[in-house]
């Protein structure tokens, strides 16, 4: 299948490609929908091999976003951006300047904000440029990790009601929950499961990380390719994505797999695989809905508390789709995507 035959299937809108000579911006802008209103996605800085990679990783994202927003009842719509690059080289404010001007003339189409590997210094540089961004400094989604929290709070909010699916009881007070990645939204779930009283096994690439989390979490670490074989209830992938498929399904000892982590199934025929080892499955878009919900919630001129509620209403909207799983004998990735068409 051809790019063009991709983007016409999955009913994408637009895919700009923005080279910038001056700077050696190379970036993609992948918009999926607008039906229900802007398009709202991250901009993702990273060191992807070549530009078919990155027009993947935006496409996958974009169309994450616009069912991500369609299940949380957002009136946006899904996009991202993608950057070719690494965090700290030399020239990306340049970069991201000439980001803003290739986003301005969008005419608000799309709003981009910070994700993996960018931060807010970053969308202070888009911002010279456009007013269409979000998470600059000073502001509430630029404020420490303000945008992290909401995201694991809203997993959070998701693994109990998935406990409360699976074990009959919401509370996680000595539940054993395996947490992959410790960046800042593993980090921020972390801090919420340990304070419920779970038992953590992390993991990590960075072995400081580890270590912290160790001392503060009282948390078993354990090696990153081994996180699939660790004996516990629930697993929390909160890292990149891919992570479920052929060659760790059958390695995993958990009941429930519900992170913050996008696109966590590497194909969608393994939500079934999951369904048939009687694991319970969180689909990622609505479970690590949080952060584009307190986005949306800032661009709508709504306070902490306000976006607090929310988000907390992830939980409704999960048990909502595992009801309808369970209904119609069907996966949960299926319920989900029903459940956001329906509403786009």
């Amino acid at each position: 299948m051809t790019l063009w035959m991709e983007l016409e299937q999955d009913g994408f809108e637009q895919l700009v490609w923005c080279r910038d000579r001056e700077s050696d911006l190379t970036a993609f802008i992948a918009i999926h929908s607008t039906k229900r209103g802007p398009a709202l996605g991250g901009c993702r800085l990273w060191p992807y091999p070549h530009e078919e990679a990155a027009v993947q990783d935006a496409m996958r994202l974009a169309r994450s976003m616009t069912y991500k927003a369609a299940a949380a009842e957002l009136s946006y719509g899904g996009g991202k951006a993608v950057v070719i690059g690494r965090v700290g080289d030399h020239g990306n404010a340049k970069r991201f300047e000439a980001l803003g001007r290739f986003i301005d003339r969008l005419n608000g189409a799309y709003w981009t904000g910070v994700d993996v590997g960018t931060t807010a210094v970053d969308m202070d540089h888009v911002a010279l440029h456009t007013p269409y961004v979000t998470d600059t400094t000073g502001s509430l989604g630029g404020t420490g990790d303000w945008t992290a929290d909401m995201t694991a709070y809203g997993v959070y909010e998701g693994i109990q009601v998935s406990a409360q699916r699976t074990f009959g009881s919401r509370a996680l007070a000595g539940r054993t929950i395996a947490v992959q990645g410790l960046g800042k939204v593993g980090w921020a779930l972390c801090r919420y499961l340990h304070r419920a009283g779970a038992q953590l096994i992390v993991t990590d690439l960075s072995v400081s990380l580890v270590e912290q989390a160790v001392r503060e979490f009282n948390a078993l670490p354990v090696a990153p390719d081994r996180v699939y074989d660790a004996a516990c209830e629930i697993f929390a992938p909160c890292a990149l994505g891919g992570v479920i498929h052929e060659g760790t399904i059958d390695r995993l000892k958990c009941r429930i797999v519900a992170g913050s982590a996008n696109n966590q199934l590497r194909d969608p025929s393994f939500a079934l695989a999951l369904k048939q080892q009687n694991i319970m499955y969180a689909p990622d878009y609505v479970i690590n809905a949080g952060g584009v919900i307190a986005t949306a919630a800032e661009l709508d001129g709504e306070g902490t508390f306000r976006t607090r509620s929310r988000v907390k209403r992830i939980g409704r909207t999960l048990d909502a789709i595992y009801t309808e799983s369970a209904r119609s004998n069907g996966t949960t990735t299926q319920a989900a995507d029903d459940f956001a068409e329906l509403r786009m």
